[in-house]
């Protein structure tokens, strides 16, 4: 039966292994915390049972009991057998990944994850999967380790520089569900956060269908401000004014902007689309060359609609401000 209450230190577990990975927790914690209570009970008991008492009393001259030394060695080995078995079989079933498989390619870099499907769709801190359909993550970063943990399905795995890791998972109920990096990659790691939509089969094929024709029936403008929040540009880019880890959009185009020392270009166009795929290029004074850039993780038609999106940030006098 699926999990759906979790405990008090694991949420629901909503995949197909999070039950075998429960209760190997379940069973290392309950062990130890019985060990933990038969030493401590010992220690108390000994304490008040051997405390002194005047004179020192002479003892029995008996220095060891090979029966206690045989319980005490033989138990926590059996113990110790129990867990590495009973784990090495869940680490195997894993690490294993079925062979229907959905494949999809997950790029961790400095703050958002990026996902690749087969079919040419592409997201930006959202990964759609089926339900009850086995799904294969090949992972890789392109800057920092990061680290991809959903509590939820049991899943965790180190995503490397230059070189791929692998997870997989079933889920096994439609949801929404929280996604992190459990691994500081610096001042952003606290943002980047995502989330895993399971939906059903139909939902999956109409949500692909969808996203090869996405931003299509909208103005550039609109198409912007969607991916202004789905590429996760705000998390680093306001559009209120207010400063962030990267400048505000607010009334930036047609600006003269001063950069790292001491020129300054204007915010056209082609610095736009710079700033978006060589972002280390040039870089605004007072802030850190730390943007990632979105080469390969937009579409020249969304890179397009960024752009428009930006123009239009302007305040209602339309000034461009400086």
């Amino acid at each position: 039966m699926m999990d759906t209450t979790g405990s008090t230190f694991l949420p629901p577990g909503q995949s197909t292994i999070a039950g075998e990975v429960d209760a190997l927790f379940n069973f290392i914690l309950y062990a130890s915390t019985v060990l933990f209570a038969v030493v401590i009970a010992l220690t108390i008991y000994f304490v008040i049972r051997y405390r002194r008492r005047g004179a020192v009393a002479a003892t029995s001259g008996k220095d060891h009991n090979i029966k206690l030394e045989i319980a005490w060695t033989v138990i926590p080995t059996i113990l110790i057998i129990i867990v590495f078995i009973w784990g090495f079989k869940t680490y195997l079933k894993m690490s294993i990944v079925p062979r229907d498989a959905i494949e999809i390619k997950v790029t961790g870099q400095k703050w958002f994850w990026a996902f690749d499907y087969p079919e040419g769709v592409n997201t930006v801190n959202e990964l759609v999967v089926p339900v009850d359909k086995p799904v294969k993550l090949l992972m890789s970063s392109k800057d920092v380790i990061h680290s991809f943990f959903v509590p939820n399905f049991r899943i965790k795995m180190d995503v490397l520089p230059n070189r791929y890791s692998v997870t997989w998972f079933e889920a096994t109920a439609t949801g929404e569900y929280n996604l992190f990096c459990t691994e500081f990659c610096g001042t952003g790691h606290s943002e980047m956060i995502g989330k895993v939509r399971v939906v059903s089969e139909r939902e999956y094929a109409d949500w692909l269908e969808a996203g090869a024709v996405s931003g299509e029936g909208l103005s550039l403008e609109e198409f912007g401000a969607g991916l202004y929040t789905s590429k996760a540009c705000v998390t680093c880019h306001s559009v209120d004014g207010s400063p962030g880890t990267g400048p505000t959009f607010k009334n930036k185009y047609g600006i003269r902007q001063v950069m790292q020392g001491g020129s300054s270009v204007p915010v056209d166009e082609n610095y736009l689309r710079e700033s978006i795929l060589n972002p280390n290029a040039r870089v605004v004074a007072g802030y850190a060359p730390v943007m990632p850039t979105y080469q390969g993780v937009l579409k020249d038609r969304e890179i397009d609609a960024l752009i428009a999106f930006i123009k239009s940030l302007q305040d209602s006098t339309g000034n461009s401000g400086e």
